[in-house]
């Protein structure tokens, strides 16, 4: 995969794909453990094996084609700074689909993505936080676009935009406007 259009000064500017890997959000962790990362950088990947949701709860991405990325961010801002970011970005994912695509979907808070009453996506923001300063964002993000087939756990309260719509969603230009719009996001936040 190889991102269109990205139109950043940082955000996305390092990028690695997977084809298939535990999870992504655990993969920029240990990139930050081994000090092997640059401030914007993206991990995306076609499956995840053990991809995370909140509350420790498992984010399925056992079919190919969805759209499953997490990034890494450098901040330097007050915990208060970002009150409601988690929100913010939902609201970027959500103008997204609706702006390119046509497609209404909701915010269910503060962090999932709602289509006709079931989830569609969610977001994961984690930090490294020192005396009430945010030093870094860890942020993952998770959309069924192409999963037809749920788990009797979920197939009644999770969906997809290829189920509800059947459309085709590209990942990578899904991606690159995400990464254009939320690069202005952080950099407001940090003035």
């Amino acid at each position: 995969m190889q991102l269109k259009n990205l139109n950043c000064n940082f955000l996305g500017k390092t990028f690695s794909f997977y084809e298939q890997i535990d999870s992504t959000q655990d993969e920029v962790w240990r990139l930050i453990e081994n000090n092997d990362i640059k401030n914007g950088q993206l991990v995306a990947a076609n499956i995840q094996t053990k991809g995370k949701g909140t509350h420790g709860r498992v984010w399925h991405t056992d079919e190919s084609n969805n759209i499953a990325f997490s990034f890494y961010v450098e901040i330097n801002n007050s915990v208060d700074s970002l009150e409601g970011l988690t929100y913010e970005i939902a609201e970027t994912v959500v103008n997204i689909f609706k702006e390119k695509y046509k497609i209404e979907l909701q915010i269910k808070k503060p962090n999932d993505i709602i289509c006709n009453g079931k989830k569609l996506g969610g977001i994961l923001t984690e930090s490294k936080v020192t005396q009430e300063t945010v030093k870094f964002l860890v942020i993952g993000i998770g959309i069924n676009t192409n999963k037809l087939s749920f788990t009797n756990d979920i197939k009644d309260i999770a969906t997809s935009i290829k189920k509800e719509f059947n459309m085709e969603i590209d990942s990578a230009e899904f991606i690159s406007e995400f990464c254009n719009r939320f690069e202005k996001i952080i950099q407001k936040r940090s003035e």
